[in-house]
């Protein structure tokens, strides 16, 4: 199993993110040449190797087409850009200016946002996660700000450099071939910083939401000065599987990414290890880590060499929606790209029979699906819920049978196959060609699923 362990001992923002993962081998060229799926305009990338306290990496920089000024000297960089503030930022004035002639106000929204990035030909794991991020910034800035995430105006989270951030890490995490991230226990600064929300006190308003929103612990030390940013906090939230020390952890390669300031207290790097568990039996590792740092309650295996992600669950109560109608909806939904759409039998007040309809679908096509529950049944409301899945990975098999090849999903931790089941339209296609009973078709498949499982094992 590969593991990307993040050892933010110096914080994370978004450009040391991404610096890191260059560091690690990322493939410049291939990154910019995805990031321009984007249809951006009014950006170009500055990628040099630099030092920070005599630590060799990467430094990552986006910088505004009309001039040579990087758009964010991070770590004061990306609180700027997402609060409006920082104080030791030497170019605040002129790089505000600077967003509003190259970035639409199509883009300064989250739903302008998520519009951008949904009609590129980026991949789809690169849409949903970078749009993950973006909805956990506006979910917490909606509540600073008493507003639902819907109607959070970015201002300069949307502006380019930010954008070229949050969609780049995804991006260079599927490069890097989308390993299990791990991450060190998160280390704040201390201080004030000044934002949109007037002079407060460090971690930010936005990030301590964001990690408080995923129950991510925050510890803070003597450095003075802010070392996680809302959007490094966003990244950590989305991918980090969990938080701790390092253990059984072997290091295959180890990345460094550089940030601007000058720490006084530690280096100001990210370093981020790219690596495999120890054959070690028997003893904790990383692959236990639950969602909280110093928490180790599972031992070493392959089982949590799962998939994750987070959906949305819509919900509502219904009583006096014909059957019809229902199943119209559930057509409807699938087709729209509903990843599941049921109806399961309840009883509701004053003794009336009805139904629980649920939908789950992607996070950031929530919206969506509510507006279309609200739409096209009897319902006067739509209860939201963001869950986290594990998922086996999945692949796909052909199976030989006596009537033809049939193709088999599998399901997999780690090495090992857990489930194997024959895909139904493959089995109704061939049933059809063959004029036999679809039960026919899974008898004569079924030893062969066996066989296969047992051979992947």
């Amino acid at each position: 199993m590969k593991i990307l362990y993040l050892d933010i001992f110096s914080g994370i923002a978004g450009d040391m993110f991404i610096a890191a993962l260059l560091d690690l081998g990322v493939d410049a060229a291939r990154l910019e040449r995805e990031l321009k799926k984007l249809k951006l305009d009014g950006w170009h990338l500055h990628i040099s190797r630099g030092q920070k306290s005599a630590i060799a990496g990467i430094k990552f920089d986006v910088h505004l087409a009309h001039g040579h000024e990087p758009a964010h000297t991070h770590e004061e960089h990306e609180h700027f850009h997402e609060h409006g503030h920082h104080h030791e930022h030497p170019h605040a004035h002129h790089h505000d200016h600077a967003h509003g002639e190259h970035a639409q106000d199509e883009q300064r929204n989250f739903a302008g946002i998520k519009k951008l990035i949904s009609r590129s030909k980026l991949s789809a794991w690169v849409k949903q996660k970078s749009i993950a991020v973006f909805s956990r910034i506006a979910d917490a800035e909606g509540k600073i700000h008493g507003l639902p995430p819907a109607q959070v105006h970015f201002h300069e989270v949307g502006a380019v450099d930010s954008i070229v951030d949050i969609v780049g890490a995804a991006i260079a995490l599927e490069l890097l071939g989308k390993p299990r991230v791990f991450a060190s226990p998160v280390v704040e600064g201390t201080g004030w910083i000044r934002c949109a929300h007037g002079r407060f006190p460090v971690p930010a308003p936005a990030t301590l939401a964001i990690l408080g929103a995923r129950g991510i612990g925050v510890t803070q030390c003597a450095e003075p000065h802010e070392l996680v940013t809302p959007t490094g906090a966003a990244l950590l939230a989305e991918f980090v599987a969990g938080f701790g020390v390092m253990e059984n952890l072997v290091a295959g390669k180890i990345g460094f990414g550089l940030g601007t300031r000058d720490h006084s207290t530690r280096p100001n790097v990210l370093r981020a290890v790219l690596g495999t568990l120890s054959d070690i039996q028997n003893s904790k590792s990383i692959a236990g880590i639950a969602s909280q740092p110093s928490t180790f309650n599972l031992q070493p295996s392959t089982s949590s060499d799962w998939e994750t992600d987070r959906v949305a669950v819509l919900e509502t109560n219904l009583d006096d929606c014909p059957g019809e109608i229902l199943g119209a909806f559930v057509e409807t939904a699938l087709a729209a790209g509903a990843l599941d759409v049921f109806h399961t039998p309840i009883q509701m007040k004053k003794n009336r029979p009805g139904v629980l309809l649920t939908v789950l679908c992607a996070e950031a096509d929530a919206d969506k699906f509510a507006e279309l529950i609200l739409h096209a049944t009897t319902a006067f409301g739509v209860r939201k819920t963001i869950a986290e899945r594990r998922k086996l990975r999945r692949e796909f098999a052909k199976v030989k049978t006596r009537f033809g090849s049939i193709t088999v999903k599998l399901g997999k931790l780690g090495a090992k196959v857990v489930q194997a089941a024959p895909e139904f339209e493959s089995v109704k296609k061939l049933a059809a060609q063959k004029q036999v009973p679809v039960k026919q078709i899974y008898e004569a498949v079924g030893a062969e699923v066996t066989r296969l499982k047992l051979k992947k094992n």
